[in-house]
């Protein structure tokens, strides 16, 4: 099976900025607020896709840097797994994260900025 991204899955930030982002998610953009927790606040698209906040003091979330992070909604992880991983893709931590029948991982593309694949828990 070859790798095949569906579309954009999820986008996160960390930003000094996480108020300012937040009241603009939810008051201009009239986002959905699904998470309200000190440092970090999720939203979700009418599609279902989401969007996650996160301040300056959200150490968990460090490694995103300064610029947005894209989540690839894929058909299969093991299969987009199995693809990065032998094109060299350096993912950022050992095993995938998973929780309610999805897995993700985040790596680091060319241009120096991390990205995600997320899709089905088909990990077996």
């Amino acid at each position: 099976m070859t790798m095949a991204v569906r579309s954009l899955g999820w986008l996160g930030v960390r930003t000094s900025a996480a108020d300012a982002m937040n009241a603009f998610y939810r008051d201009v953009l009239h986002l959905e607020v699904i998470l309200e927790r000190p440092g970090a606040t999720w939203f979700r698209l009418q599609d279902g896709t989401e969007v996650h906040v996160y301040g300056p003091d959200d150490e968990d979330h460090a490694f995103f840097g300064t610029a947005p992070v894209v989540g690839l909604a894929v058909e299969s992880f093991r299969a987009a797994h199995a693809g990065l991983a032998r094109a060299g893709v350096e993912f950022l931590y050992p095993e995938p994260q998973r929780a309610d029948g999805r897995a993700w991982q985040h790596f680091r593309a060319p241009d120096g900025n991390v990205y995600e694949i997320i899709g089905p828990d088909d990990l077996g």
